[in-house]
């Protein structure tokens, strides 16, 4: 298992104006919950992946945004699918993706 750059990412993340709640795995889950990360296999690439619940023309300028900075700092941060959080038992989640 290769080490993911989440120093690199979390710096990406708040010159975007955003902040990183957590992060388990590959996943980074930001402040807000209208989009997430996924690293890819390759450290310099990331997934994001829209809430389906999310209106999407509200996340797209910051998405823009995200991927901006990420270009400038040689990383690339490409649309990935989207995610639902479904309940799945006494007080825990799953995340369901899909295209």
């Amino acid at each position: 298992m290769s080490l993911k750059p989440l120093g690199m990412v979390k710096t990406i993340v708040e010159a975007a104006g955003m902040g990183i709640s957590y992060a388990y795995e590959d996943l980074v889950f930001l402040e807000h919950n209208s989009f997430l990360l996924q690293f890819a296999d390759n450290g310099g690439e990331i997934a994001i992946h829209v809430n389906s619940e999310a209106d999407e023309d509200t996340v797209r300028p910051d998405i823009e945004r995200l991927q901006k900075v990420a270009c400038s700092q040689n990383m690339h941060f490409a649309r990935g699918g989207f995610y639902t959080l479904v309940p799945d038992g006494e007080g825990t989640i799953r995340i369901e993706f899909r295209e």
